[in-house]
């Protein structure tokens, strides 16, 4: 009888030369600064940023939401590692002003810890 096991989830990990963010709750990795776009943002639970890029997070199913900035579509995103919803995923934006967020993501502060080289 062959036994089948689940396998683990591969986690991503960024270069420790390189100032990271990661999931408060579990420590995984979820972005290079490098890859943050702005600290303007507003989240559900507060300050939030906005990153070009992002790994080790899980993405739902889309949706639209009248946010702050108008109508938008997006996707809630979780850490793939701790499956702690940390922010959204913008899919599409309603208004030609708010274009540019497409295919970006939202972390929220309150989800995230600095890492690697931040003294």
């Amino acid at each position: 009888m062959v036994k089948m096991t689940k396998s683990k989830t591969f986690q991503a990990y960024l270069p420790s030369c390189h100032r990271t963010y990661s999931c408060i709750h579990c420590r995984a990795h979820l972005a290079n600064h490098d890859e943050l776009i702005s600290k303007s943002f507003q989240g559900s639970q507060g300050r939030a940023y906005l990153f070009n890029s992002v790994v080790n997070v899980g993405c739902g199913p889309a949706e639209e939401r009248v946010l702050l900035t108008g109508l938008h579509a997006v996707a809630d995103i979780y850490c793939e590692n701790c499956k702690t919803t940390l922010g959204w995923k913008y899919e599409h934006a309603f208004e030609s002003s708010q274009k540019y967020k497409e295919g970006k993501f939202i972390i929220e502060l309150t989800h995230m810890i600095k890492d690697n080289g931040w003294e």
